[in-house]
């Protein structure tokens, strides 16, 4: 999208086709809903119905955190959590409407490169049964965690930190949530937010270690841990799910090298942290941001390509790396988490 806006002949192409769901923490944090609003998106967001949530209350070592209201006349911060079926499609929508083509159903079998010199030129890829094979000066893997690109381009990863912890989620109907809650417990947690179509989206966690034994019985573990919730329990009794549990602990912690000869990373495909924060999809806004700048100094030639490129990683990179370090302490689960640590998070946040 924002490379369209800039002007540049863009072809998005995903195996997917929209609406379409996928395995995600939702949550939007506010640099990000600023980034929507200044996209043109963030009233697309709310005419969808998305629930604003502007109290979030920290329940830790039987102590109960919410940030007071804001002054007469201030308006409160907002953060949302739209169900994936309609924040992908409004990102979607946006960049055609831009001016992207979008092929849906394209899966990329192979990423194209020079015979003499490794530089990626284009992507090869199967819809419909039919081989289909499309060049570009660039090519930006936006494609998660375990990126094709990436492993087709040996793109390098360093800082990082194996998977710490896992999640469970699933949707609940007739759960009245007033903003979002998170549960801290001895190595563990539960977190609720409301979402699209009246729902709770209610998520459990705890260590890596326990995983194994937690998928002994999902539902009973699962309960067992928001039985732990305090009053969040009950609602949650009186409410219904409505979806198959969903969860995983495959969540590797680290930074790849995100640009080198024809090719970029963003996303989860260049950076990826543990769930527990929730800063996935904000952290995905604010490097599509630097990147797609990035892409147009180098293509316009106001700067050479790869300076461009490497200002983009120098700059996430240094953005991010407070957020990540906060990010894998919390997710040790070794101790219940203390306000300085939140309000560290606050004050790292606030760079994005």
């Amino acid at each position: 999208m924002l490379l369209a806006r800039r002007g540049y002949d863009v072809l998005l192409v995903d195996k997917a086709t929209f609406p379409s769901d996928t395995m995600s923490t939702h949550f939007i944090q506010q640099p990000g809903v600023a980034r929507l609003a200044r996209w043109g998106l963030l009233d697309r967001l709310r005419a969808a119905n998305t629930p604003s949530i502007t109290r979030i209350s920290v329940h830790m070592r039987g102590v109960d955190l919410t940030p007071p209201p804001p002054a007469d006349g201030e308006p409160a911060p907002e953060s949302f959590c739209p169900r994936r079926t309609v924040l992908d499609s409004i990102l979607v929508e946006a960049a055609v409407e831009a001016g992207a083509e979008f092929r849906g159903g394209f899966a990329v079998r192979e990423v194209v490169m020079d015979g003499d010199d490794g530089c990626v030129t284009g992507v090869r890829g199967e819809r419909d049964g039919a081989s289909q094979t499309e060049h570009a000066r660039i090519v930006i893997g936006a494609d998660g965690m375990h990126s094709f690109v990436a492993k087709s381009v040996g793109a390098q990863a360093y800082n990082e930190i194996p998977s710490l912890s896992f999640a469970y989620y699933a949707y609940w109907s007739d759960v009245p949530l007033d903003g979002a809650e998170l549960h801290f417990m001895e190595d563990a947690g539960v977190l609720a937010f409301p979402t699209n179509d009246g729902l709770a989206c209610i998520a459990v966690g705890g260590s890596v270690e326990s995983f194994h034994a937690f998928r002994d019985d999902i539902e009973a573990n699962y309960m067992r841990l928001v039985d732990s919730a305090g009053a969040l329990s009950k609602q949650v009794a009186a409410g219904k799910r409505e979806t198959r549990f969903q969860g995983t602990a495959d969540q590797p912690n680290f930074f790849r090298k995100p640009y080198g000869p024809g090719w970029a990373l963003v996303g989860d495909a260049g950076y990826h942290r543990d769930f527990i924060t929730g800063l996935g999809i904000t952290d995905a806004f604010r490097d599509a941001d630097l990147l797609a700048a990035a892409i147009d100094a180098g293509l316009s030639g106001r700067q050479p390509l790869e300076e461009a490129l490497a200002g983009y990683e120098r700059e996430r990179n240094e953005i991010a790396t407070p957020l990540y370090e906060f990010t894998t302490d919390l997710a040790r689960l070794e101790t219940p988490p203390s306000l300085e640590l939140f309000m560290r998070f606050g004050a790292a946040l606030g760079r994005t």
